[in-house]
């Protein structure tokens, strides 16, 4: 694939005018939905009504820029910014997420959202008319927070899940994914792979809050991104005997509880063995859950990173095979099985060198965090670009991105889709 070759001016807002909308003010507008008063932060899982909203929001905002906006059949929203001959192809598409892991931050997801319509209105602001077709995208599950596979949109669209699996997915509460996505005025008897959408797509930059700490030590607010480590989620179950907390005898006991606190240990002691790996434990449900009962079934997850995927594979053996001790040694059982994995994605070289060019400050980056441009990096090009995160931090209330930050990445990405759309400016 070849990229126009010519930079474009900066595209700043003529001074001494009102000037579109900001990404902070975008984000100050959807700042009070979905608040979690217990954990602190957002928690948006899909079809929620915190996550209903967002879209909504998005919608109106879109429309009102003039884009032409549809949700396919996989939920995903497509706003589009059509050239003259309204044909879509070879199109340059950006966007990202408003789902939102549980007491999650203020910037993950909903940051490239904003900051793809205000790419937008910087360029209609200088009469910017696009050779090739836009298309901001908005993928639900991204963040698997409700369902447990992440990018579970993207994957769909991709053809990567397989969506007999994404019907009968069920969230804590036993709602199936059809059930939910049915109620929710979406079809699930047409969610799956969409070729025809994939075919009118030529390449995809997602801009996204850094989701670590390297801008800051680096003194730049936004960086290019490099690739993206391989993960994947497994669910470990451990069974025991459930029984009365008060009549059971300490030493008759079956208690998975007590296998799954080792086997966590275990975890995170296996995982340092490895370098450059990452294993966590983030959620653990005993069954049935009661303070007065010895618990039947424990169900943990377990997410696993490293940059090589042979290493993960062999992580997540030697994982599964000292669970299955530990356990024993309870009186228990263990039986690990995978939700989802994503193998290490080196982003398109072609396309990463174009935004070096287009923005000669920017670093170069790697992100330890998976995302949607990961999963379509196998069907078409894909790049990434990093906001600062002065915190590094992320996944948490404490996740940061300053406003003059969000300004500079917004601009950022409209300097990258001006010289990936190859258009001009009209005077008049």
């Amino acid at each position: 694939m070849s990229f126009p070759q010519t930079a474009p001016a900066p595209l700043a807002v003529p001074a001494g005018t009102t000037g579109p909308p900001t990404v902070a003010g975008l984000l100050r507008e959807i700042s009070g939905v979905g608040r979690d008063r217990t954990r602190g932060g957002y928690s948006r899982p899909v079809f929620s009504t915190a996550e209903t909203d967002l879209r909504s929001w998005f919608i109106e905002q879109a429309t009102r820029r003039g884009l032409d906006v549809h949700t396919d059949a996989n939920g995903i929203i497509w706003a589009w910014w059509d050239t003259a001959t309204g044909v879509r192809k070879d199109a340059v598409a950006t966007g990202s997420h408003l789902d939102s892991v549980p007491g999650g931050g203020e910037y993950d997801g909903p940051l490239g959202v904003a900051s793809a319509l205000v790419a937008v209105d910087l360029l209609q602001a200088r009469n910017f008319r696009p050779r090739r077709p836009l298309a901001i995208a908005v993928f639900p599950e991204e963040e698997g927070s409700r369902f447990g596979i992440a990018c579970l949109g993207s994957r769909l669209l991709t053809g990567e899940l397989d969506p007999n699996k994404a019907r009968n997915l069920r969230d804590p509460d036993g709602n199936t994914y059809a059930d939910v996505a049915a109620a929710n005025g979406q079809d699930p008897r047409f969610i799956g792979a969409d070729y025809k959408a994939l075919q009118q797509l030529g390449l995809f930059v997602e801009l996204h809050v850094e989701q670590g700490r390297g801008l800051i030590d680096l003194d730049q607010p936004v960086a290019v991104g490099s690739s993206i480590l391989g993960h994947g989620r497994w669910k470990l179950a451990i069974s025991g005997e459930g029984n009365h907390a008060g009549t059971t005898l300490m030493k008759d006991r079956r208690d998975p509880l007590i296998a799954a606190a080792k086997v966590v240990v275990g975890i995170r002691d296996t995982a340092r063995k490895y370098r450059d790996a990452r294993a966590t434990v983030g959620r653990l449900q005993p069954v049935p859950g009661g303070t007065n009962v010895i618990a039947s079934r424990v169900d943990l997850w377990i997410d696993v990173r490293h940059p090589e995927d042979s290493v993960t594979a062999a992580l997540v053996e030697a994982i599964g095979l000292n669970a299955q001790v530990l356990a024993t040694g309870e009186g228990c059982s263990a039986a690990l099985s995978m939700e989802s994995l994503s193998p290490t994605v080196q982003f398109d070289g072609g396309l990463r060198d174009r935004l070096q060019q287009l923005l000669p400050a920017a670093p170069v980056l790697a992100t330890g965090a998976g995302h949607d441009a990961g999963v379509l990096a196998a069907h078409l090009p894909t790049a990434m670009l990093f906001v600062r995160n002065p915190t590094g931090i992320s996944h948490s209330p404490d996740e940061l991105v300053e406003d003059r930050d969000a300004e500079a990445g917004a601009a950022a990405l409209a300097d990258s889709l001006a010289g990936l759309l190859g258009g001009a400016r009209v005077l008049g």
